[in-house]
Parts: structure tokens; sequence; C-alpha cells
């Protein structure tokens, strides 16, 4: 997720002060990793300076003085580019588990038992997910259905490669 064109969009709802930016960011995005207030005012930085957003002024409080920033136009043009480009599906065709798997096989090792304590890893993470949906709002309910259906199909590869392995070995010391 880019973190610079989603605080850029929460920007463009109304000005706001970087504290605040940085608790909306961690209400609907942060649920696994919240922004550090460190990352949320050197992205503000750089958004100033490149003209995204201004600093409409500075205001005094119990702390350091609170800047509030308000999107430029220019930012609001970045933003709707941003929300109508689609995501290319994953560019990666080999993953980390495509490639401990090939090599596995490559090395005579067991490329089953591999695949079997991925499996269980998956599990353990569905369940975990399915828990986290309970009492949850629909925000949180989207984010972990979003995170089911990727197991899903990574499961479904994992099963289908298992069936596979000995053909796959083949091809591969015949290479």
């Amino acid at each position: 997720m880019n973190n610079t064109l989603t605080l850029l969009g929460l920007l463009s709802r109304e000005p706001s002060y970087g504290y605040d930016l940085k608790h909306s960011y961690d209400r609907y995005f942060g649920a696994e990793k919240p922004l550090a207030f460190g990352q949320v005012y050197s992205t503000l930085a750089r958004m100033i300076r490149d003209e995204l957003i201004r600093a409409l002024g500075e205001e005094a409080g119990g702390g350091p003085d609170r800047k509030k920033y308000e999107i430029t136009r220019a930012g609001q043009d970045r933003v709707r580019q941003w929300l109508f480009t689609p995501d290319v599906p994953s560019e990666a065709l080999q993953s980390e588990l495509f490639a401990k798997t090939v090599v596995a096989l490559l090395i005579d090792d067991d490329a089953g038992r591999l695949l079997d304590v991925q499996r269980s890893e998956h599990m353990a993470r569905m369940r975990e997910l399915t828990r986290l949906k309970k009492d949850a709002d629909l925000l949180q309910v989207l984010m972990c259905d979003h995170g089911l259906f990727h197991i899903e199909a990574d499961l479904r590869w994992i099963e289908l490669t298992g069936a596979r392995l000995t053909q796959l070995k083949k091809e591969l010391q015949s290479a």
C-alpha cells in the first residue's frame, strides 16, 4: 500500500493536522501496522516539497506548534489519478514459496513437507483472520476477507503443486 497516496487521500476530505491524519490512517488501515509519527511528518514534508499539500499555519498548543495542512489542486489531481489507475494483479509470478519448492526438488529435499508446513501456516493465519472478523465492523471484515481470499488462492496452489510434485521433479531432473 502506498502510504503517501493514502495519507493524501485522507487529507482530501478536509484540512487536517499531522497528528489527526496519523490517527485516521491507523483507524482505517493500520490494524496490523500503524504508521509512526515520524513517517507521517516526513511524508507531509515531501508532499509540501512536491506541492501536493500546503501548510495553512501553526497553532500553539500544550506541546510543539501544530501545523494544519490542506491538499492543493495538484494533490487532488494526484489522488484522482491514483484512485482510477487500476492495480496490476501480482506482477511476480515466482513467489518465495514457488522458489523454495523448486529448490527443494532440485536438491532432492522434501518439497511435500515444505508445502505441508506452509499449508499449516496459511491455515493458522486463516483462523486468526476469521477470529478477527467476529464482532468486527464492516471495514475490518472487508480487510480480513481480502486476506482470506488471497490465502485461499495460495492454498489452492499448494494443493495443486503437491499433486504435481512427482511430475515437476522429473521435469527438473531432465532439464
